[in-house]
Order: C-alpha cells, then structure tokens, then sequence
C-alpha cells in the first residue's frame, strides 16, 4: 500500500503541510563524516515507510499513508547530546553507519511538530566534503548532482527522498535483501560526465526538487540506480 503510493506520486492536494523531520546527530567534538551521515539519512527515511508499522492495521500506517499521499517533505534538523537522546523517544527508526548517526520520525502536520523536535537548529548541519570508500556490497547507490551545491542538511532530504523513490521498483526478494543491510546506501558524487550520462539511462530514478530551499524548482538533485 505505502510502497503503491509512492510509486504513483499522484498526490492529491494538501489542505495541511506534512513533513517528517529527520534528525542529525552532529556532536560539536566529534562531528561525524558527510558521507556517512547522508548515507544514514537515505537509510532511516526508507525505513520508516517500510517498517511493519506503517503496513495496514500498523500504529504508523495513518501517518504515513496521508504523508505519502501529498508531496513527501523533509526537514532536517541538527542535534547533540541531550537533544540527541530526546529525540529518541519519539517514533521513528535510527540509522548508525560508520559512526554517523541520522533519526527519521514518524511524518506529521509541521504544525504538530514535536516540541523536541521544533526546537532543534536546521541551520549549521553543514559538513566538509570527504573522500568515500569502497561501495559496501549489496548497498544502493545514490548519486548525488555534481553541478549543485546543497548544504548536509538539504541534502539528507534529497538522499532520503532517492531512497524511498527506488523503493517500489525492487522486487520483493530485493527488499528483503536490501531490509537484512538495514537498507544501506552509497552516496557519492560523480564527475559531470558521468552524471550526463546516468540523467540519460533509463533504469535510474531521479529526485527533483520542488525548489523551496537552496535549489531551483525542478532541479534533479539525486539519481537513485
């Protein structure tokens, strides 16, 4: 069912905004790598929609299906210590990969958002660029534009939005597969060429940006292969 909607993308229109907020752990001693931290996001967001919960009958079901039905919003959302911990209690799934730690919650009105969640920063979840690893086996693979600069923080959103979009095209041996990895991903950036060339495959999905932060209405943000 969730999977269905997600796949279709034909929304209705909103008479109230929904968004699931996406909480990164970024302590200010030992922040954790960009890389790893996008590739938790995408993680995390997927997970949410394919948790047993959020099947029908499933606690999270109603939230999830009214979320996916209107346009699939994500805010980001920094937080450290005490805040980090708070966050916790919330509904939600945690993904750890490499030591980065990303919390994706339970999607809800944005004018029902969680106190502990409202009054995290959105801004300074930025992060220096590093040099990837090898691509772990089995994980999908997120390519992230190289013509487009965004900001960690915009760009976990992006990520999640790549993973949950490819979600509906695996096969159900895939899905289990990929669930038993706790749906890991590999975020990395190629170079211009091959970027113009992955927009002209066909078997990639591509994430375009509705243009409210950072980017232009419209801009393809993230390939999911």
């Amino acid at each position: 069912m969730i999977l269905d909607l997600i796949a279709s993308r034909n929304y209705a229109e909103e008479s109230e905004v929904r968004a699931m907020p996406m909480v990164l752990r970024i302590e200010r001693t030992s922040p954790p790598s960009r890389t790893a931290l996008l590739e938790a996001a995408a993680a995390s967001a997927v997970a949410v929609c394919l948790d047993p919960r959020a099947d029908v009958g499933g606690e999270w079901h109603e939230a999830v299906r009214a979320w996916v039905s209107g346009r699939i919003r994500k805010v980001s959302r920094r937080a450290r210590g005490v805040q980090w911990d708070a966050v916790q209690e919330l509904p939600g799934v945690t993904i750890t990969v490499d030591g980065a730690s990303v919390r994706s919650l339970l999607p809800v009105l944005v004018s029902e958002t969680p106190r502990e969640v409202a009054k995290l920063q959105i801004s300074g979840s930025d992060l220096p660029e590093d040099e990837p690893g090898p691509v772990p086996e089995g994980a999908r693979l997120l390519y992230v534009n190289p013509r487009v600069e965004m900001s960690a923080g915009k760009l976990a959103a992006q990520v999640g939005h790549a993973s949950m979009l490819l979600a509906p095209r695996l096969s159900e041996d895939e899905l289990k597969a990929w669930a038993s990895l706790d749906y890991r991903c590999a975020v990395r950036t190629p170079s211009v060429a091959e970027w113009d060339a992955l927009v002209h495959t066909g078997d990639v999905v591509a994430v375009r940006d509705a243009g409210f932060t950072e980017v232009e209405p419209g801009t393809t943000t993230v390939l999911a292969v």
